[in-house]
């Protein structure tokens, strides 16, 4: 890459203060339309969306749909570890992106090479689909998998804090109220239900119009199949490539705490800055705790702030992260930016091809 070339692409990855404003309003609410949008922010409704698509289309921002990760009927995680043959761990890694059941790989140092969730219906499925893709995967020498039996809090629920609190009171207002949790006869999906989410998983801002034309469905019926849909079986974010955010670096911690505070404990990692998402799981360690952080020196001073802050707490292991391949479907390059989409589908629906996105850097 030439000298300008290089200077085009760092110009590329800075947001000027409407950028944060147009990202922040959608981590808020997703779907936000853009006439809301460009009023909060004061300007034409036109600007905003076309901030956004441009932030879109140079892959340092999108919006994606998954199920939702608190309700096992909906969905069960496995939180993987993976160690490989030495050499191999981004081969691996890449391998493994491609198929639909791996939300998110990260490649790390420390007690193991990567680090993988896996989604499927059931426990009996997330059996089949590790075996298949981590035993049968070349380069891959062991894996440990963790059933996560909770999610108390997750990666969508960070915000770039752009907004002042009457521009974001503005935008949650508009947020429609979360349904009840599905009747467990209804926490499946079926075939439509399936097919908007794969779409949804791939633009999570897709028009009702596009999502009718896709699935050959009526603007009605998938105004109020998406609506369902939102209220207790899908949630929605707005990612931003990391670099952008102010927290580059990003750690793994494996922790445990006594069975009677589990419950406390992850409520109050829930109010930590710092905490992406915290898994409650079934294993060797009770929470997994994802944290982004400013420097490696970080690494130890969080871990110390933890041990002040919940002295139950116990971190057994931890690992930097590396870089992340493949978050919540979409593929990473180095820097952060979404380079495709590997849409999410039922674990048992049919195979999915990975869609790419422009990489050009037009903003």
């Amino acid at each position: 890459m030439g000298v300008q070339d290089c200077a085009a692409a760092e110009a590329a990855m800075e947001l000027d203060e409407l950028d944060r404003g147009v990202v922040h309003a959608l981590q808020i609410h997703p779907r936000a339309p853009w006439t809301l949008v460009g009023e909060v922010l004061g300007v034409n409704p036109v600007t905003a969306a076309r901030r956004w698509h441009r932030l879109e289309e140079a892959g340092l921002a999108w919006v994606t749909a998954y199920p939702r990760l608190s309700n096992s009927r909906i969905v069960v995680t496995g939180v993987v570890e993976v160690d490989t043959e030495p050499g191999v761990a981004e081969d691996v890694a890449q391998a493994l992106a491609v198929d639909p059941a791996v939300a998110n790989i990260k490649l790390t140092a420390g007690g193991r090479d990567l680090v993988a969730a896996v989604q499927a219906r059931s426990l009996d499925e997330l059996a089949r689909i590790t075996t298949m893709l981590f035993q049968r995967t070349p380069g891959v020498r062991a894996t440990r998998t963790h059933v996560s039996t909770g999610v108390p809090t997750e990666g969508s629920r960070w915000r770039l804090r752009s907004l002042d609190e009457a521009q974001s009171a503005r935008i949650e207002a508009a947020v429609p109220p979360p349904g009840r949790p599905a009747p467990a006869a209804e926490a499946r999906l079926d075939d439509l239900d399936a097919r908007l989410l794969e779409l949804l998983s791939t633009d999570g801002r897709m028009s009702l119009r596009d999502l009718s034309a896709q699935t050959d469905t009526s603007l009605t019926t998938v105004r109020r199949r998406l609506q369902s849909l939102l209220a207790s079986r899908l949630s929605l974010r707005c990612d931003l490539a990391r670099p952008l955010s102010g927290w580059p670096l990003s750690a793994v911690y494996f922790a445990s705490v006594p069975g009677q505070h589990v419950e406390e404990t992850s409520r109050v990692l829930a109010g930590v800055r710092e905490v992406r998402s915290c898994a409650i799981t079934a294993g060797p360690y009770n929470l997994v705790i994802d944290v982004w952080l400013r420097d490696l020196h970080d690494v130890h001073a969080f871990e110390a702030h933890l041990s002040r802050r919940l002295p139950r707490l116990t971190v057994a292991d931890r690992s930097v992260v590396l870089r992340t391949v493949k978050h919540m479907g979409h593929l990473l390059d180095r820097d952060g930016r979404c380079t495709g989409v590997v849409p999410l589908r039922h674990p048992q629906g049919p195979r999915s091809a990975a869609v790419e996105r422009p990489t050009g850097l037009v903003l």
